[in-house]
């Protein structure tokens, strides 16, 4: 059976190429350490436990590799880390602004809609960063227009946007690439 050439052009569309072996490997050796640290961390480094953890970081590797290529623009760990500290402070500071509104009746709350235009392009980026601003309390992305996330909010009097924004800079920072 005869393939006609236009046959195998075809292919999928937007395919970008495959990265060369040496930036997998090294890839693959960084995450596959980070995963199996990550174990010792949580469970510990008993040598049953180590073997263990060997086999979930191997299996997390290939996961890791297979969902997010490597040479694809994404998280600079480094930078990420440093949003550690801001995310816990914000959290508790947000955390301690609704238990004070859930405890005081006589707070008033105008809870409704808002919409942060964005700089991040749709897809796994900006997901991210609405997973993160979803752990903000008072905020809930509920959908991604096209140039737009849309929250609904406690108290719309407030200024959401502006910490939406500030949060979306810090967060582009920590990321390879993010700009249209």
């Amino acid at each position: 059976m005869t393939t006609s050439r236009s046959h195998l052009e075809t292919g999928p569309i937007h395919q970008a190429p495959a990265p060369g072996t040496g930036l997998v490997v090294r890839t693959a050796i960084a995450r596959g350490l980070g995963y199996l640290a990550l174990w010792a961390v949580l469970i510990g480094i008993d040598p049953l436990d180590l073997a263990v953890g060997l086999v979930a970081a191997a299996l997390a590797t290939w996961a890791s590799l297979r969902l997010l290529r490597p040479g694809v623009p994404g998280l600079r760990p480094m930078a990420a880390l440093l949003l550690l500290p801001r995310f816990v402070w914000m959290s508790v500071v947000a955390g301690l602004d609704v238990a004070r509104r859930a405890l005081s009746p006589s707070m008033p709350l105008q809870p409704g809609f808002i919409t942060d235009p964005v700089e991040l392009p749709r897809g796994p980026l900006r997901t991210w960063f609405a997973s993160i601003t979803s752990l903000m309390p008072g905020t809930v992305p509920v959908a991604d227009e096209r140039d737009a996330l849309v929250y609904h909010c406690l108290d719309v009097s407030q200024p959401v946007v502006e910490q939406l924004k500030a949060e979306e800079a810090a967060w582009a920072m920590a990321m390879d690439s993010v700009r249209k």
